[in-house]
């Protein structure tokens, strides 16, 4: 599960470093700079995503250990 984490985590980072760089002025120009503001929290609402998956993949190696 902690590829698909990082792999979220990559995406929205990737995708709001684009539009910060390339897009900027058609955002401001269309309303829509709420879109960066979307990207950031997509960025940091995957990091307790990825400790839970941690903590997850964790303890299922704990139990297939133990079994």
């Amino acid at each position: 599960m902690v590829p698909f984490a990082v792999a979220g985590i990559v995406i929205w980072a990737v995708v709001g470093l684009v539009l910060l760089l390339f897009f900027r002025n058609w955002l401001a120009d269309t309303g829509r700079e709420h879109w960066l503001w979307t990207c950031l929290a997509g960025f940091l609402v995957g990091f307790p995503g990825l400790a839970v998956m941690l903590r997850h993949d964790a303890n299922r190696r704990r139990r297939r250990a133990t079994r």
